[in-house]
């Protein structure tokens, strides 16, 4: 696990550098726009093609996305909890509850892949696709219009998820996957090679979302129940949980370890185009980054010693 987290680090570290030195004149967010679109457009709809097209789907499926829509909004309702005790301003509120979604994609997907094997792709893509995204644009989306003053048009409705690419790829894949139809060899080589460069990219493209700038001592005090709650209590709940769900043990281990992951980057779109907190966000994803390259380490070795051993 630390030698899978060290390679992850000195991939996130390139693209921290990028974003110094901006070579070409390339500054980091035209970079990270063009990257992520490439990535969302192509390699991550022909990855899940890939993946789902050969997987197992069945309970197993069902499990994932019980165990991610329960421990996601375990994590916006606390968060919600402490903003109102705290009594916070809605700006920050509606920031700290779109914090509690974790990045299980790009930063989940390579962790899981590197520390489990090829076949925890599809456990990072599963919990994403049913799980993960539809509360991103549903709920995540309500939460920002709730608690943010930007105006709605021209922005993404609830719903519209289901017209992206990854989706298409999916609802094709289990067709094709139900139908118990075989990829042709020409094209799953086609599928391995466009998929082989989506860890990478993301990885490079979450360093570029990285800015130690956004770090400042006034939201230290909103960050650190976050950091709590994203990195210690969700994955709490999610063992309590797992423990009831009928899959085996590596794959246990493998869905909490990817709800255990750090604050995700799109958190920030939301938080621009709605006029959140968006300082406060950029920090918390920052953070949690950064001590998940400490938390993940423990994570994975005590699911392995309780469910795989």
């Amino acid at each position: 696990m630390h030698s899978t987290l060290i390679q992850m680090s000195l991939l996130m570290a390139c693209g921290v550098g990028w974003r110094i030195f901006k070579p070409g004149g390339l500054g980091a967010e035209y970079t990270r726009h063009v990257l992520t679109s490439f990535v969302y457009y192509l390699l991550l709809p022909a990855m899940v093609l890939e993946v789902l097209w050969t997987s197992e789907l069945g309970k197993r499926s069902f499990n994932f996305m019980l165990l991610g829509f329960s421990t996601i909004l375990l994590g916006m309702l606390s968060t919600w909890v402490i903003g109102k005790l705290f009594n916070l301003e809605n700006r920050r509120l509606g920031a700290i509850i779109l914090a509690a979604i974790p990045n299980v994609t790009y930063l989940g997907l390579p962790v899981l892949e590197q520390t489990f094997g090829h076949w925890a792709r599809s456990v990072a893509i599963q919990i994403d696709l049913f799980s993960a995204a539809p509360i991103v644009f549903t709920l995540g989306i309500m939460v920002a219009q709730h608690y943010g003053e930007g105006i709605g048009g021209g922005f993404r409705s609830p719903l519209s998820f289901l017209n992206a690419p990854p989706f298409w790829a999916a609802a094709i894949a289990i067709l094709l996957n139900l139908n118990g139809q075989t990829p042709p060899h020409w094209l799953a080589g086609v599928l391995q090679k466009l998929s082989a460069a989506v860890v990478p990219l993301m990885l490079f493209s979450l360093g570029l979302a990285l800015s130690w700038r956004a770090i400042t001592v006034r939201n230290v005090p909103y960050v650190v129940p976050i950091v709590l709650i994203k990195l210690f209590l969700m994955p709490v709940f999610a063992i309590m949980l797992v423990t009831h769900l009928s899959m085996e043990g590596s794959y246990k281990a493998a869905s909490v370890l990817d709800l255990a992951m750090p604050s995700m980057v799109l958190g920030v779109v939301f938080c621009d185009r709605y006029r959140l907190d968006s300082s406060l966000y950029a920090m918390t994803v920052t953070v949690t980054t950064a001590l998940s390259l400490l938390t993940l380490p423990y994570w994975h070795h005590y699911l392995i010693h309780e469910f795989v051993k």
